[in-house]
């Protein structure tokens, strides 16, 4: 019964989705985060450099042809050509992008606090954000453009920006994930040959189950099927700073979930998060990202699987040969990459049940960091990340580092 309501609702909603469809694209047009972005409009320009410290743009060219922003960041004190210490990618999380890591003072932001501890930081930025460059053939007005979910950014984004690291290098490297950063890196670190590139990765609020989460705003967009919605609405960009966006969020809200404190009910609650600072934080929060992303991740709560994109029986028979879609196995991550993983009581998102199942089916012990207090923007934004959570961090790389000069 729940299945035929779900349909009914999703006819009547395509019944007026030329209508939707054209307010959407109102609002691409008239929404400044769509205009092109000009060329001296950069992360580097707008966060980092102002702050004092070096730093210089990077592109990578996906293999499937998409243009990623890469920022590398050294310290105030330090030569930008002459790095004392080890690469490090920071790879940011959902409706996020590369400026996450320095949104709050230098002495408080991770981007920051590893340039000043002279690690060479390399700052990733997916696809769709408004710091990448687009595509070498498609618009982003294109439903083409948005025809991805993590798994792409994990085997092209995250791949080929590691891949451009360490060819830059000549050294492999530390990563650090944040959320859907996690999902990526625990995706990509299945692949055959990771090991060659990366040293060990530290994974803030590890994700690759998300059986158990429990952010209310989450379960009632699930329980309302809105990425089926979304997508038969034929709406492929997910824009959150939209007047289209707004609207989906109220739709959620109302008379549903108390959204009065948005941020909770949706990532649990934040100990040590910075509310003064909120009107900052959204000058560049949040990124777009795609409505196949967000369907991938429900497909992840529902299913309860760590596998790529379902598409279906057909389909997946095309595309995978099976009739359900691979899983990636974390037991073929290899042992001789270290992991960190730090984890939170209060994280909504990152269940620690959920981040119990990842470690089980891990070949490796991780070093494990849990914060009772923390919640999963904490783990960014909390203004006392640096001794609670980002010492730690630079002890684990430290003790993985191979440099002579570190």
């Amino acid at each position: 019964m729940e299945n035929l309501l779900v349909a009914v609702l999703i006819l009547v909603l395509c019944l007026f989705a030329s209508q939707i469809r054209a307010q959407f694209a109102v609002t691409l047009t008239g929404n400044s985060n769509h205009r092109p972005r000009p060329p001296d409009v950069t992360l580097c320009a707008q966060l980092i450099q102002p702050a004092g410290y070096h730093c210089s743009e990077h592109k990578v060219q996906t293999k499937d042809g998409y243009l990623l922003a890469l920022q590398r960041v050294s310290s105030r004190t330090g030569d930008i050509k002459e790095q004392r210490g080890p690469p490090v990618l920071l790879q940011h999380g959902l409706f996020l992008a590369g400026d996450s890591w320095f949104l709050d003072s230098p002495k408080q932001s991770l981007g920051f606090i590893l340039a000043d501890h002279d690690f060479d930081v390399w700052v990733g930025n997916v696809r769709g954000t408004r710091w990448s460059h687009g595509h070498i053939s498609l618009s982003d007005k294109d439903k083409d453009f948005w025809d991805w979910s993590w798994q792409e950014l994990a085997m092209y984004d995250l791949t080929d920006m590691i891949s451009y690291i360490n060819s830059m290098t000549n050294t492999k490297i530390f990563v650090v994930g944040h959320s859907q950063g996690t999902i990526m890196s625990l995706a990509a670190f299945t692949q055959p040959n990771i090991e060659e590139m990366v040293e060990a990765a530290a994974l803030l609020c590890p994700i690759s189950y998300l059986e158990h989460i429990t952010a209310p705003f989450v379960l009632r967009m699930v329980n309302m099927h809105l990425d089926q919605m979304i997508l038969a609405m034929g709406i492929h960009q997910l824009n959150l700073r939209s007047d289209w966006g707004v609207n989906l969020l109220d739709s959620v809200c109302d008379g549903h979930v108390d959204c009065n404190d948005l941020l909770t009910s949706i990532t649990g609650e934040n100990c040590c998060f910075n509310n003064s600072r909120v009107d900052f934080y959204l000058e560049y929060e949040p990124h777009p990202s795609s409505s196949k992303n967000l369907r991938h991740l429900f497909q992840m709560i529902r299913k309860g699987t760590f596998s790529k994109y379902d598409y279906g029986f057909f389909k997946n028979l095309k595309l995978y040969g099976q009739s359900k879609p691979p899983v990636f196995d974390l037991g073929h991550i290899p042992d001789s990459l270290s992991l960190w993983m730090a984890y939170g009581g209060n994280d909504d998102l990152a269940d620690v049940m959920d981040v119990q199942h990842t470690l089980k089916e891990l070949r490796s012990k991780p070093e494990l960091f849990y914060l009772e207090n923390y919640g999963h923007v904490d783990f960014i934004l909390s203004i006392d990340a640096k001794k609670d959570l980002y010492d730690h961090i630079i002890k684990f790389f430290r003790s993985r580092g191979k440099s002579s000069s570190f």
